[in-house]
């Protein structure tokens, strides 16, 4: 949703966010006014959330309640109005090294203890993926021009597995230049990619930084980060390895699932869909087309229906990749209600993984 809002109005929807995920009760004007002390009257508050509601950001439940945030509030909220503290990432890491013992247990029961702490921190269910085996490393890339926009990745693994991924480039890219020089440059291309991506493993493409590229190929930045995303996503491992799981208890003290169906709904899927669940958990952040370098994997954040799976359409789930030096191999996660003090639980979700990826780093 493209909705720009001027300064007031981004107070106002942070506000009502905020005071929505403390008390769990539809949020008004009165309220907003007493508790966030805008110096503005309750009724120009209420104007302002009526505008809110009007684009989609807020809604009433019911009419004569108070208004609350809806799945694109959320994102908004997300995307725009928070930054989660750098400073509690580290207190979670500092935390996690002080209550885990990885000298006197297994890899696995490290995974388990980390997964409850994460789950009490956040008030929600934690999730962890074991680590997959070793990824296939990428042997040869070639790109190939197909039509005059169009090309094809082939790629082709240690294993001589081959894949293939269809992409058009830029369009401005194309009508600015010449065809022959658009064949060189893809040549010039495919063997930069080669001295670049050799023996890196498949899950690596996604968290590449291509915003890196040498001048002569920063043309194509966007261009790869997209290319390189897609194969990825299709190129992930499909027999996933369990997935630890933190925390019921906690996510059963959540009033939005005070009811005991709702509730089965989703204990059920945790239990026998772990494969449909997987996916997500494992899954990276599209890239950004953004100059900002990432030097590690993006945290992803599904909000309500942005989740593919229906028992957790009501359900937000925050996600990062633990590496061991630079190749991911395994996840950690936190599912909750829509209703989630993002800000912190995105900073105890990175913390945890942080800690993991320390640990392999520095295990042989």
């Amino acid at each position: 949703m493209d909705v720009q809002l001027n300064e007031r109005q981004q107070k106002i929807l942070w506000a009502t966010v905020n005071y929505y995920v403390a008390t769990a009760e539809p949020v008004g004007s009165q309220a907003l006014a007493k508790e966030y002390q805008f110096s503005l009257s309750p009724a120009t508050i209420r104007n302002v959330m009526g505008m809110l509601e009007k684009v989609g950001l807020l809604y009433q439940p019911h009419t004569s309640a108070g208004r609350v945030p809806s799945d694109s509030g959320y994102r908004l909220y997300v995307d725009e109005l928070i930054t989660p503290s750098r400073q509690l990432v580290h207190r979670v890491q500092d935390l996690l090294r002080k209550r885990l013992q990885p000298e006197q247990t297994s890899f696995e029961t490290l995974l388990r203890h980390a997964a409850q702490i994460l789950a009490t921190l956040s008030g929600c269910i934690a999730l962890i993926t074991m680590p997959q085996s070793p990824a296939t490393t990428i042997r040869h890339v070639n790109l190939i021009q197909l039509e005059p926009q169009q090309v094809m990745l082939i790629l082709v693994t240690d294993t001589y597995e081959t894949r293939s991924v269809f992409m058009n480039l830029p369009a401005q890219l194309c009508q600015d230049n010449t065809q022959e020089w658009l064949e060189q440059e893809l040549q010039l291309l495919s063997n930069f990619l080669n001295h670049t991506l050799s023996g890196k493993s498949l899950t690596e493409l996604a968290t590449l930084d291509w915003d890196t590229l040498d001048r002569q190929f920063q043309v194509f930045a966007d261009f790869l980060k997209q290319l390189f995303w897609e194969l990825s996503q299709r190129s992930m491992p499909k027999n996933a390895n369990p997935i630890l799981i933190g925390g019921m208890a906690e996510f059963l003290r959540q009033p939005e699932f005070s009811e005991l169906a709702q509730a089965q709904t989703i204990i059920q899927m945790l239990e026998e869909s772990q494969d449909q669940l997987w996916p997500l958990i494992y899954k990276s952040s599209e890239p950004s087309t953004s100059s900002t370098v990432t030097p590690k994997p993006p945290v992803s954040i599904q909000i309500g229906s942005e989740n593919a799976l229906k028992p957790i359409q009501n359900c937000a789930l925050v996600s990062t990749i633990y590496q061991k030096g630079t190749t991911p191999v395994g996840s950690v996660g936190v599912l909750g209600p829509t209703r989630m003090a993002y800000e912190k639980v995105i900073a105890f979700v990175e913390g945890t993984a942080d800690y993991l990826s320390t640990y392999l780093s520095q295990t042989p």
